[in-house]
């Protein structure tokens, strides 16, 4: 290259880079922008937890802002990736943007696991800070250990902790922050591009290890808006989060979108009905996202007819399909309140399908038709599209996805084969496009010769009157192959017995999909967002089978 074109590649360079500021669009951004147009406006409070504190757009992008400086101060940017353990609140909220600015990735952790698997994280994801409740310290610190990271992170802060004395390595989070009406110094102003990565979520999955799905902010930016249309979100919502931030569904479908649309966010600790109940009433809140098991709780809890709900006129699920029961139950209950099921998964950032309000009993149990900016079919293990009615897997396309798993380039491209992403959901599609989740690829129960979805039985046994919850697996069997079980809570009060439900069952279904043997429970196995935790059910169960008998047996 000649000597006089070097001024020319520079100022090139130089313009492209100007083009790209005056572009970006980040999560960073994202909260600077309803900051200027909502400055005074409350962003975020808590409820449930000592000493509750509020933020206004203006306050929480300055909290933000000095985070990021503190951050950048310890040698936190771009290409580093920072941890984050902790339960709902306003520091979780604070990180989130702090990180954001600093130009790091965020990889929020589940902060139900253990040392060693939060230590499994830390280590996978090359962590170069890590930010903990106080209350879960010990934990960090085990992981922090097992790990190998002992001194070699560049930043570890407490989040809330009053006195960390005898932690000398460890900050504490409100002094990185400082207070509202402190000197706001500030973001760094890193050029980051819009594919770099935001956040890396670790899948609760079923494998040994979890596996790190990279979004980047323009996958979550899609997603945002995707969800703002399909679920008809407003700047003047009240909306309460009470599951886990951790979680891509309660941050990513419904906490930054709020803080995208300038809407006020309620954060509860955890997704108790009565607090749940109690804080829709008293901050007018017109949105409520839980799973099924949750709302099933909101309905039986006795504040569900006491409590004014008449401000809340949108309700979103999702994880599960709402059982048809249930719906009813809710329509009949609050008729006020519209319902919309939210399908989708982690690597989606999350929303893939969307049922809306009027489509909930006229097509109950669907997950709906494809989203705003997703394309959804039904596919043969071939990879070809599959007509209606037929079964097959859930692919996607969409600017949504991943970019892929971190550090796992195999994996990678198993999931996003033929150039569609694999959801591995089976699943099948009507005459109009709705899709149906028939259940994931790994629950579907093959017993005697014959396939047994999960759901279909679970459907069943809910229209129950006696029955409150239940789960539906298959426990390998030597002559079944695997025999279908059925765990079940009975509702407060009411009493359910194996002869009776086994009756209920022939019914409703087949004598092969009749579940071989009932478990009547207290509570089933959850995790931290309300999803039943199956693989845990048929860890329980597995001596069910050699008391049932096979084929030969006449059962």
């Amino acid at each position: 290259m000649a000597t006089t074109d070097l001024p020319t590649t520079a100022a090139s360079s130089a313009l492209e880079e100007t083009v790209a500021r005056a572009r970006r669009q980040t999560l960073a951004d994202l909260l600077h922008r309803s900051a200027r147009r909502f400055p005074d406006r409350v962003a975020v409070l808590e409820e449930g937890v000592p000493d509750p504190r509020s933020r206004t757009f203006a306050e929480l992008e300055a909290d933000a802002n000095r985070l990021a400086a503190a951050l950048a101060a310890r040698g936190i940017g771009p290409g580093d990736r920072v941890a984050l353990l902790s339960r709902n609140g306003l520091p979780y909220v604070q990180a989130i943007f702090g990180v954001a600015k600093a130009g790091a990735t965020l990889v929020p952790v589940n902060f139900m696991l253990g040392g060693a698997e939060v230590g499994y994280v830390l280590q996978h994801s090359g962590a170069s800070g890590l930010l903990a409740q106080d209350a879960l310290l010990e934990t960090a610190e085990e992981a922090i250990r097992v790990a190998g990271f002992e001194g070699r992170l560049k930043v570890q802060a407490v989040l809330g902790a009053d006195d960390v004395e005898e932690r000398m390595q460890w900050e504490r989070l409100p002094d990185l922050v400082g207070a509202p009406g402190d000197p706001d110094p500030g973001a760094p102003d890193h050029l980051v591009a819009s594919d770099a990565p935001a956040q890396v979520m670790y899948t609760s999955g079923t494998e040994s290890r979890p596996k790190g799905a990279v979004l980047s902010h323009e996958a979550l930016i899609a997603n945002y808006s995707t969800c703002m249309v399909d679920g008809e979100m407003g700047s003047d919502d009240v909306q309460v989060h009470a599951l886990p931030l951790f979680h891509v569904a309660q941050q990513h479908v419904f906490l930054l979108p709020a803080i995208q649309l300038g809407m006020t966010s309620v954060i509860l600790p955890a997704p108790d009905p009565a607090a749940v109940l109690a804080a829709i009433e008293r901050h007018g809140a017109t949105m409520f996202f839980a799973p099924p098991t949750v709302w099933i709780g909101l309905l039986r809890h006795p504040d569900f007819d006491a409590r004014d709900l008449s401000t809340l006129r949108k309700g979103y699920y999702g994880a599960a399909i709402m059982p048809v029961e249930v719906l009813k139950e809710l329509s009949r209950r609050r008729p006020e309140l519209r319902l919309w099921n939210f399908y989708g998964q982690t690597e989606m950032a999350p929303l893939s399908t969307v049922l809306r309000p009027e489509d909930q009993l006229r097509k109950a149990g669907s997950a709906g038709r494809a989203a705003l900016n997703v394309e959804a079919r039904i596919a043969a293990p071939d990879g070809s599209e599959l007509p209606p009615g037929e079964i097959g897997e859930i692919v996607l396309r969409s600017p949504h996805a991943i970019h892929g798993y971190l550090d796992a380039p195999d994996k990678t491209a198993a999931a996003f084969a033929g150039g569609w992403f694999h959801s591995g959901d089976l699943g099948v599609a009507d005459e109009e496009g709705y899709i149906t989740v028939v259940d994931r690829i790994k629950d579907m129960i093959k017993t005697g010769g014959e396939n047994v979805a999960s759901r279909e039985v679970e459907e069943a046994i809910y229209a129950h009157e006696a029955v409150a919850e239940v789960a539906v697996v298959g426990i390998p069997h030597p002559e079944w192959i695997e025999c279908v079980v059925a765990v079940v809570v009975a509702r407060e009060g009411a009493s359910v017995d194996e002869a009776g439900l086994a009756a209920h069952c022939r019914e409703r279904l087949a004598g092969f999909k009749v579940p071989k043997a009932f478990r009547v429970v207290d509570a089933l196995p959850k995790n931290a967002s309300g999803k039943i935790l199956k693989r845990d059910l048929r860890a329980e169960l597995a001596d069910v089978a050699g008391g049932i008998a096979g084929p030969r047996g006449g059962r």
